[in-house]
């Protein structure tokens, strides 16, 4: 690439582009810098250092995996949200499986607006359900992980045996709801 004019936005979009085609342990500031014709230090004035860099990352994936999930559930309520927000989960982990890969998965203080906006996401897809303050985070917990863990799996080629992922995938949303409407 031609020497870029670099900022802040310039570097997460170079760095996005390096982990889509070679993977999440290619990122380093000088791979960065290579992409952006510049020398390493050209980064400092944009990016600390590589954790800022894999914290903007993770804030641009996370809000693109927003950007994904809110369209998909709104106007839905009850199982039709559910289906609808692992739905996108899983489209967006299968169509970015390195790019999903760099996502920091912890709480941290940079991500808090980005990860708040998730959050709403997930507990307005549940809203139907009646769940309410610990209740409703608990559960929207296990929505996550079983959308994240069973996309991260097949992503990464985790699943041999020749059932269809489909059928896998729709027994796991159908188990959710299940969970979501039995007693408690």
């Amino acid at each position: 690439m031609a020497r870029a004019a670099l900022s802040q936005e310039t570097v997460v979009d170079l760095a996005v582009a390096l982990v889509d085609e070679s993977g999440p342990e290619a990122l380093t500031l000088s791979a960065v810098a290579a992409r952006a014709g510049v020398a390493t230090p050209s980064l400092y004035k944009h990016v600390r250092n590589l954790a800022e860099l894999r914290e903007l990352l993770s804030v641009r994936i996370i809000d693109e995996i927003s950007d994904e999930l809110g369209p998909a559930v709104l106007g839905r309520s009850g199982e039709e949200a559910v289906g609808a927000f692992m739905d996108a989960w899983r489209a967006y982990v299968t169509r970015h499986p390195n790019r999903y890969a760099v996502v920091i998965q912890q709480p941290h203080p940079s991500m808090r607006t980005a990860g708040e906006r998730l959050m709403g996401i997930m507990l307005a897809t549940l809203r139907g359900y009646g769940l309410a303050d610990s209740d409703a985070i608990h559960t929207a917990r296990c929505m996550r992980a079983a959308a994240h863990g069973f996309a991260v799996l097949e992503a990464s080629g985790a699943f041999g045996l020749p059932e269809r992922l489909d059928e896998s995938y729709d027994l796991l949303k159908h188990m959710i709801v299940a969970g979501l409407t039995a007693p408690r």
